[in-house]
């Protein structure tokens, strides 16, 4: 139902806590009769509750306090409060010709006239009614400023393109990271040597793959080695102050073994590779005791990048 603007003011006033202990009792028995009126304090508190959230707490500073302590310390003691008398109403006294009226009528026989009763003193249901009215002022005035901060707020966060330039929040700047699709892997170069002796024919074949840093020697046509004795394998370099051993060669027909990781790729890529026949077991201290029965160095059979292409074409 329709509300007027003093019901609606005391909704306000109840909601913000400044009626009077009766007044407040006067719209606590209307919210427990009319549910819309209930409905509308309720619409009040929230709407003035969100705008006490917005204002935070603020402690004043140590020194306002000591001025307060120092205030107060010098004043001049307080005169107690005297409150002025009421006067005392004398009764006015009556009129001879009022007496003998009022005579007159009794001697006749006749009722005398009624008293006329003192007029009551409304100032003080005047002057509530002006505080009242002041006080729902101000509720109004809270109320409209609360609907303008909200509405404010509201075009600040969805809709600040509507508001003057004074009035929109600062733009915010973010920074995004944007990160590129990692580029496909190249395929890593693959690189062979035949190890043949004086006679021709290669006598073991020696792969290694770029990428995993191993190699793999397959026995060919190298015959089977002495009792005793063991086919070791040499990396020889003129960037290395002597040939370093990678290990005997096994009896099986293939052979695989990593690199030394300390070798970089121009040192593998540009050895010669040798194989000597050492005592079973290998070279006991690292150096080569015989001269070497095959050698050969590495070319490149897959360059790099190379597969990638290719998978690249037959998609």
């Amino acid at each position: 139902m329709p509300y007027s603007e003093d019901h609606i003011a005391l909704a306000a006033e109840y909601a913000l806590g400044t009626l009077e202990p009766d007044e407040r009792v006067q719209v606590e028995t209307m919210m427990a009769v009319d549910k819309d009126f209930a409905a509308l304090v309720e619409a009040w508190r929230l709407r003035l509750g969100a705008l006490n959230q917005m204002v935070g707490l603020v402690e004043p500073r140590p020194v306002v306090w000591e001025n307060i302590r120092n205030a107060i310390r010098h004043a001049e003691p307080q005169a107690p409060l005297i409150l002025p008398e009421a006067p005392q109403v004398q009764p006015a006294p009556a009129e001879p010709a009022a007496e003998a009226g009022a005579l007159a009528p009794q001697a006749s026989g006749t009722p005398p006239a009624a008293t006329v009763a003192p007029a009551a003193d409304d100032s003080n249901v005047i002057r509530l009614a002006r505080q009242a009215r002041r006080w729902r002022g101000i509720a109004s005035a809270v109320a409209a400023i609360a609907a303008a901060l909200v509405a404010l707020l509201c075009l600040q966060l969805f809709a600040p393109s509507l508001l003057p330039d004074a009035l929109r929040p600062p733009p915010q700047t973010k920074v995004v990271e944007a990160k590129l699709p990692a580029a496909a892997p190249r395929a890593a170069a693959q690189y062979v040597a035949l190890l043949q002796g004086q006679g021709g024919g290669p006598a073991f074949i020696l792969t290694v793959d770029g990428a995993t840093r191993n190699f793999t020697v397959r026995k060919v046509g190298a015959g089977d080695v002495e009792a005793g004795k063991s086919y070791e394998l040499w990396l020889i370099s003129d960037k290395l102050d002597r040939p370093r051993s990678l290990g005997v060669i096994g009896s099986d027909e293939f052979t695989t073994r990593p690199l030394p990781s300390s070798y970089d790729a121009d040192v593998i890529n540009s050895a010669t590779y040798a194989v000597t026949v050492e005592q079973a077991g290998g070279s006991p201290d690292g150096t080569p005791h015989s001269d070497p029965v095959y050698s050969g160095r590495l070319i490149e059979t897959v360059p790099a990048g190379a597969a990638a292409e290719g998978q690249s074409q037959k998609r």
